[in-house]
């Protein structure tokens, strides 16, 4: 992103920045013996007005903008509750709250004044540069929105230049090398989040798989990384029946992508990260009702999710060595169309009796953990759109995970927390296994309506070869019917960010 971000320095002329922003607290209003001040004498006494009439409560999120009026050399500033305690997630929420205010005002230069009362209690708490990438995440990832198609494309709002200007005695103290380093990495994060939902978003007559495999090819030749592509001819020969089967129905035909990160070649270790790209899904011969198929488009976010991530690590160059595998096809009805009681030999020489055809990404997850493990892959980590059953026991609040190795998902969960994305993990009792057991064949493709979620992500697992494995389902979190905090309306790009906390940090 070509955006200018600065700190502990104003912009050259205070008149160019449109919008001041300033994040407050309850205490800050509250009305005592020795009043700090915010920004200017007479606003802040009009910002106490407010909060004395239950008007501005300096609530988490809750925002007002000030015109100015010429007592101050912006013409505007956004005043933003923030929760004291709430950690690095608190910043994240303010900044992004801050920048759909921003946005509104079409303020493309802007000041955040950060108080002592903040960079003494939540950045000191956080730590300097935990807190700079968060409030550069806020910031960038809510005002990335949903680019439409139209015959007259409008322009899309851009911060074109941040600076974050400490206030008081703090400025002395603040830390200007790591504040530097958390920007620079909160724009990459952002980059990488705002790359898999740009890929989501984009309709399914544009994005096949084989636009799905130029996108990755053009990412990995900018970032000077070894990619595979295996068309149909090629995953026949490498017997990849799940991927085939599902991809069978659609004139436009499967394809398997892999691309390699090799950080540290000495080592043995290697991330394997498995994102499902179905670029769109019908359900197959067993059709989705209509209403609501034309979100479809997204169940390749766990694909997308994977590009961000390998987009990130390729830009920060850790030594870890990465795997990324996307199994990718569309799922469509035909006369050529995988049938309930058809039977699949997947690339494992496991058989699949498949009795639901909308139950189709775990059969090219399946393919895709084993290309993984066939390149190397010591530990696995797929990322789907896999059930609605998922957003039926967890909303649109957290990502369902399910694991065999519980030391591998605390690392996962260490990674989320740090990136303010839920998960939360299901239950694997050898009970569920049961479920998807098969008359005809090793497996069946769904155990049912019930644990669905839960038999799903095991279908998954059984092809790990007992390798450490997690499956995080982003069934209810990869697409939002409305925005929130730094997420937006449509594609989310969720756990891009947690992907590459969990890969950087383990480096």
């Amino acid at each position: 992103m070509s955006i200018q971000f600065t700190y502990g320095v104003r912009l050259a002329d205070e008149a160019l920045a449109d919008a001041v922003i300033r994040f407050v607290s309850k205490s800050e209003l509250t009305r005592g013996e020795a009043l700090q001040p915010i920004v200017q004498p007479q606003i802040d006494e009009a910002l106490r007005t407010l909060f004395d009439k239950g008007q501005f409560q300096a609530e988490a999120e809750q925002t007002e903008v000030f015109a100015t009026l010429g007592l101050y050399p912006a013409s505007h500033i956004v005043f933003v509750g923030l929760e004291q305690e709430g950690g690095a997630d608190s910043l994240r929420k303010a900044a992004a709250a801050a920048a759909k205010a921003v946005k509104k005002l079409h303020a493309g230069s802007v000041q955040v004044l950060l108080s002592e009362t903040l960079l003494g209690g939540t950045v000191a708490a956080v730590g300097t540069e935990q807190a700079a990438q968060a409030l550069t995440e806020g910031l960038l990832l809510a005002i990335h929105v949903r680019q439409p198609l139209k015959r007259e494309q409008s322009e899309r709002f851009v911060l074109k230049n941040v600076a974050f200007v400490p206030q008081g005695a703090a400025a002395a103290a603040s830390d200007v090398t790591l504040w530097e380093q958390g920007i620079e990495k909160g724009k990459l994060y952002a980059e990488g989040v705002s790359f898999a939902r740009d890929l989501t978003n984009l309709p399914g007559n544009d994005l096949t798989p084989e636009r799905l495999a130029h996108h990755a090819e053009e990412l990995a030749r900018e970032l000077d990384l070894e990619i595979e592509v295996i068309d149909e001819w090629s995953a026949a020969e490498q017997r990849m029946g799940g991927l085939l089967g599902v991809g069978q129905g659609s004139i436009n035909p499967p394809r398997m992508i892999v691309i390699h990160y090799k950080g540290d070649p000495k080592s043995d270790e290697t991330w394997g990260l498995i994102g499902k790209g179905i670029t769109f899904d019908t359900g197959g011969i067993s059709l989705k009702r209509a209403e609501g198929m034309q979100e479809m488009i997204s169940d390749m976010g766990g694909a997308a999710a994977v590009l961000g991530a390998i987009r990130v690590i390729g830009e920060l160059k850790p030594a870890v060595n990465v795997v990324a595998v996307i199994p990718t096809a569309e799922n469509m009805p035909s006369d050529r169309a995988l049938k309930p009681g058809d039977v699949l030999r997947m690339m494992s020489g496991h058989t699949v009796e498949v009795v639901n055809t909308d139950a189709e990404g775990r059969l090219v997850l399946a393919d895709g953990l084993t290309t993984a493990i066939t390149r190397g892959a010591t530990k696995l980590v797929d990322v789907a759109t896999l059930t609605g059953a998922v957003g039926v026991a967890l909303g649109s609040e957290a990502t369902g995970a399910v694991t065999n190795n519980d030391a591998l998902l605390k690392q996962v969960l260490s990674a989320a927390e740090r990136t303010g994305e839920r998960i939360w993990q299901l239950p694997a009792y050898p009970e569920y296994k049961k479920l998807i057991k098969s008359d005809a064949a090793d497996l069946k493709n769904s155990g049912g309506r019930y644990a669905g979620t839960i038999t799903g992500g095991l279908f998954i697992g059984h092809f790990a070869e007992g390798l450490p494995w997690v499956h995080l389902d982003i069934g209810g979190t990869a697409w939002l019917e409305s925005s929130r905090g730094w997420e937006p309306k449509g594609a989310t790009g969720v756990m891009v960010r947690t992907l590459v906390e969990l890969v950087v940090n383990q480096a």
